[in-house]
């Protein structure tokens, strides 16, 4: 199942807890096989789809920077 079918599900968005009440946020959702990304702004919105590998790899790269 990917991102863009299942955009209007009942899955478990989430954004940082850094994100506090400003409106620039991304949100994130894991999915059975990959990492799903949106616009907290524009949840109706394109939904970017990510491996969890890719986005493990993305997180070692932020943290270590």
């Amino acid at each position: 199942m990917d991102a863009e079918s299942n955009r209007h599900s009942p899955i478990g968005w989430r954004k940082s807890r850094f994100s506090a009440d400003q409106g620039n946020c991304v949100e994130i959702a894991s999915l059975s096989v990959s990492i799903a990304v949106r616009d907290s702004k524009d949840v109706n919105g394109p939904v970017l789809s990510i491996s969890q590998g890719h986005w493990a790899q993305f997180l070692r790269h932020v943290r270590n920077s």
